[in-house]
């Protein structure tokens, strides 16, 4: 399975700190060693880095981890692949454009099946069931607004109800952002943390790196982080509840959205239900 990574902030904030613990997990710490992707926003418009080796050793997240890139989202992934190849066209995450945005889109999980989801004017680049059913997804959304909706929370609900059924055909964790709004849906392991003041020390699972956010930030800034499963050892993240869609804006938390109806899976070792603290 793959691995999520996702921040949304109210002030331009860089995924240094996140990142580096995240990429150790792709082929250092973790098996997530087929590819990985990272994408930038800048207002509509995404930067989107993607290389289809291990994250752990590839120069180009080195360069990425050493620079300061500052933007108010961001999508980035690790995969360790359950089907298709490991090259570049097959690497998350996928772009598109939709309503004049880019929409970058990351998953974890295996959609069965994915072949008898519909297209219609988005086609897949490379050969995953992950690609494809990110295709199926935009192209719902358009026949369902062929313009972009005045209300967001049309959009929203859509979107969740269309996340819903996909994911009746498998697992289904995804992060799907378009510069204004990051969507993170649950199927059986995301969680978040939205760090704002008072801040506080933060120290990383899978690297020897601590920050005091204190120090670098303001007491106005405010970042949400999804992943996975959590990077930090010494902060509470919020587990999310299978078969939900959470809808961030500026660091915000705006909505947690019913997406289907939760399906019994196992939970994956070392992952447990609820508040994880320490």
């Amino acid at each position: 399975m793959c691995e999520l990574l996702g921040m949304d902030c109210n002030t331009p904030t860089d995924i240094v700190f996140s990142f580096t613990g995240f990429a150790s997990r792709g082929g250092r710490t973790g098996p997530h060693g087929d590819g990985w992707g990272l994408a930038f926003y800048e207002g509509p418009a995404a930067r989107v880095f993607l290389d289809p080796r291990p994250c752990a050793l590839s120069p180009l997240a080195t360069f990425l981890r050493t620079n300061s890139i500052k933007t108010l989202q961001a999508v980035a992934h690790i995969r360790r692949k359950t089907r298709g190849k490991i090259r570049l066209a097959d690497t998350h995450p996928f772009s598109r454009e939709l309503y004049g945005r880019h929409w970058t889109f990351a998953h974890n999980g295996t959609v069965k099946n994915a072949r008898s989801l519909s297209l219609g004017r988005f086609e897949p680049i490379g050969g995953t069931d992950s690609e494809r059913a990110f295709c199926h997804l935009l192209e719902a959304l358009r026949q369902d607004f062929p313009k972009q909706p005045t209300d967001p929370t049309a959009l929203w609900e859509a979107l969740a109800e269309v996340a819903g059924r996909i994911a009746r055909l498998g697992t289904f964790n995804f992060l799907l952002a378009n510069g204004e709004y990051l969507f993170a849906r649950c199927d059986n392991r995301l969680c978040h943390i939205v760090r704002q003041a008072p801040f506080g020390r933060a120290t990383l699972k899978d690297s020897e790196l601590s920050v005091d956010f204190a120090a670098v930030t303001t007491p106005r800034d405010r970042v949400a982080v999804v992943a996975t499963t959590p990077l930090t050892v010494d902060e509470t993240w919020t587990v999310g509840e299978p078969a939900t869609l959470w809808v961030f804006r500026r660091g915000k938390l705006l909505a947690t959205l019913p997406s289907g109806e939760p399906i019994a899976r196992p939970t994956p070792r070392g992952h447990t239900r609820g508040v994880t603290a320490r």
